[in-house]
């Protein structure tokens, strides 16, 4: 086991329902990859040698997520994602809860409350409860019933702890047209879906660089 697999090794135990238990013991997790940096970059320098992290990795027109580690008995992944100019979220929910940390830019967030949600419901409807600025070392936990939406500076950076799935689908809203629809885990995903998201190598060599230059790791 390398650091990160014995820094990680106690979250295989951790209840993701319990988002107080979530918060706690995953912002632990973080402050230690925050503090100590090497581990994240001994995982970044391996992915193109580990193709059971890098097949998990994605790439989209505005969001890059690299898998830094990933517990495919329980489920859990620690990821770092990077946002691209034009990124903004669609209000949604989650197949899973979550913890978060802002390392670069920052973005804005909305919280839209802990819905019962169906592709019936009207997004022009849904209230903002809370808005809120993540700014660098910003943390918080989102449980995976929470309906919520992000406004991302270009290239923030953040780490991300995701627990296991609990739920085959998600919804998104749109609040704009008014539509709503289910989204659903990559076992569920065509051939092409796949494909349109996958990283390439030559995406990772430019991901790492832009990392290296900024000094996060």
């Amino acid at each position: 086991m390398d650091a990160m697999d014995t820094l990680v090794s106690d979250l295989r135990d951790l209840d993701w329902n319990d988002i107080d238990a979530v918060e706690t013991a995953c912002i632990e997790v973080l402050d230690v990859l925050v503090e100590d940096p090497s581990i994240v970059r001994t995982r970044l320098a391996a992915l193109p040698t580990s193709p059971e992290l890098f097949t998990l990795c994605e790439h989209y027109d505005i969001l890059d997520k690299l898998v830094l580690h990933d517990d495919p008995e329980v489920g859990f992944r620690v990821r770092l994602h990077i946002f691209l100019p034009g990124y903004f979220d669609r209000p949604h929910n989650h197949r899973w809860s979550y913890a978060s940390r802002i390392l670069r830019g920052q973005y804005r967030h909305y919280l839209f409350g802990n819905a019962d949600l169906d592709e019936q419901v009207d997004p022009t409807k849904l209230p903002v409860l809370q808005a809120r600025e993540e700014l660098v070392g910003s943390s918080y936990a989102l449980h995976h019933s929470m309906v919520h939406a992000v406004v991302a500076e270009p290239y923030s950076v953040s780490l991300v702890i995701r627990g296991p799935a609990m739920k085959d689908r998600f919804l998104v809203m749109d609040r704009k047209t008014g539509e709503a629809w289910w989204q659903y885990g990559a076992t569920q995903e065509s051939v092409e879906e796949a494909e349109r998201k996958r990283m390439t190598p030559e995406r990772l060599r430019e991901l790492i660089a832009h990392l290296d230059d900024w000094k996060l790791f």
